[in-house]
């Protein structure tokens, strides 16, 4: 009985087939298909949350700087840091930090009741990306993702 046993266990190959390992190799190839694309819009969707994010911010403090100064302040672009400044006596300074790669641009109306920022990527868009975000105050904030210019009337 034991004989018979240790007969077969010899002649019993032990190891994979090439079929089986093809299987296993399609599986993976699937797999990193399915995750590979999801992982490279998550960098996308980082810039674009950045870019929006350094937007607000800017608005923020330029509605701080409002609040003081009865009047909102241009500062074209910058880069890092941004220094808004209120113009007062005394003169409040406020600078604030962008996300790396972000240029901001802040422009205000004629009246200096409204203001509009800009915000691009100084090294240009993304592949996937948007190429800016517009944070207009007198439309209510964030505009339509890909815009790189204030509107004409705000």
């Amino acid at each position: 009985m034991l004989a018979r046993i240790r007969k077969s266990m010899e002649e019993k190959d032990q190891g994979f087939t090439l079929i089986e390992l093809l299987v296993v190799m399609i599986i993976i190839g699937i797999l990193a298909a399915i995750a590979i694309p999801v992982f490279l819009n998550q960098r996308q969707r980082a810039v674009d949350s950045s870019m929006k994010a350094d937007a607000r911010t800017v608005a923020n403090e330029l509605e701080t700087i409002f609040v003081d100064a009865q009047r909102y302040v241009a500062v074209g672009t910058a880069a890092n840091p941004l220094t808004l400044t209120d113009g007062g006596t005394p003169a409040r300074t406020t600078n604030v930090q962008l996300s790396t790669g972000n240029v901001a641009n802040v422009a205000v109306n004629g009246t200096g009741a409204a203001f509009c920022v800009t915000v691009t990527r100084a090294t240009g868009a993304q592949p996937g990306s948007q190429a800016g975000w517009v944070y207009v105050s007198s439309a209510g904030g964030l505009q339509a993702a890909g815009t790189t210019a204030c509107p004409a009337a705000y």
